[in-house]
């Protein structure tokens, strides 16, 4: 619960919001799906409510669309989609609103968010001004990005550059699994698909609560990659640049003994093991000492430490 809490509609409102409570603690909620809480927060909670879609600009490839940072992401995937614009549904089915999109750099299977905005558009939460910035000035990183790391912004919309067709490419297998053999799939049926896969591995957060995938794919250097294969022959590998390679957190979970594996009334979900599920208790911080008991094994068996990707309060 908190203390204060608050959703703007308009950009005005929330420029005025900052000016009236300059002093006050502030979090700025998204949809709530990649955070929990331990305690109750004394402070104010903004949620930011602009939701309007806009066509910035287009030519015969691209068209540029504004979107509120309030809008339900994956409404605003099945709205694209619709519309025939491409670069955005390899992240169907992602939980949240397109405000928080790009604080996470959110991504999945094979594509990355980032690879699609070009501005974004926020308010600065200590003095109400407002700014714009460019994709380089996101400084967008492996879920990470400048308003994560800093929190000085409350996203109001994110602008997108997507296609105006659309040619299938194969960047992950599972995907291509699921067309089944199907090699120029429709924008729609790579939609459907990844909504199916996503359907199946991850659990409905209204019929078992949980927050997404609890920790971060570890990055590794060549010593760390060497020494890890050395443990696990079979370990998934991805070379993502020099001297820098990402390996699969569910994986290392699965392998530590810990898919399925219950903690009281918590747990990895038993078809994805980087999924921590509540399975009954009130207390956020049952979760956080199961997060820490996951993280301390992998580290012990492999030499690996896990990173959450969920926000902790």
């Amino acid at each position: 619960m908190a203390r204060l809490f608050c959703k703007p509609q308009t950009i005005d409102e929330l420029s005025e919001l900052l000016k009236t409570f300059p002093d006050e603690k502030k979090l700025v909620l998204g949809a709530g799906n990649n955070l929990f809480f331990t305690k109750d927060y004394d402070g104010l909670v903004i949620k930011p409510g602009m939701k309007e879609i806009n066509i910035v600009s287009e030519d015969d490839e691209y068209a540029e669309i504004e979107a509120g940072a309030g809008i339900d992401w994956d409404n605003f995937v099945e709205e694209c989609v619709g519309r025939g614009y491409s670069g955005i549904e390899n992240l169907s089915l992602i939980p949240g609103s397109v405000g928080a999109a790009p604080i996470q750099n959110i991504g999945a299977y094979g594509a990355e968010v980032k690879d699609t905005i070009t501005l974004v558009r926020g308010v600065d939460i200590n003095t109400g001004e407002q700014r714009v910035f460019t994709n380089e000035e996101c400084e967008f990183g492996y879920r990470d990005s400048f308003f994560k790391r800093t929190r000085g912004h409350i996203i109001t919309s994110v602008v997108f550059r997507l296609r105006k067709s659309f040619t299938y490419k194969e960047k992950y297998i599972d995907l291509s699994r699921e067309l089944d053999g199907n090699q120029t799939p429709s924008l729609l049926q790579v939609r459907e698909a990844i909504i199916n896969i996503r359907t199946r591995k991850l659990p409905d957060v209204k019929a078992l609560p949980n927050a997404g995938s609890f920790f971060k794919n570890p990055i590794l250097t060549l010593e760390e990659k060497d020494a890890l294969q050395k443990k696990l022959v079979n370990v998934p590998i991805y070379n993502i640049g020099e001297n820098s390679f990402k390996t699969s957190a569910a994986f290392l979970i699965e392998k530590a003994g810990y898919k399925g594996k219950g903690n009281g009334k918590v747990g990895t979900y038993e078809n994805h093991a980087l999924v921590i599920v509540n399975r009954g208790t009130d207390d956020g911080n049952d979760i956080v000492k199961f997060a820490h008991e996951i993280i301390n094994e992998v580290d012990k068996q492999f030499g690996v430490i896990l990173e959450p990707e969920v926000w902790i309060f």
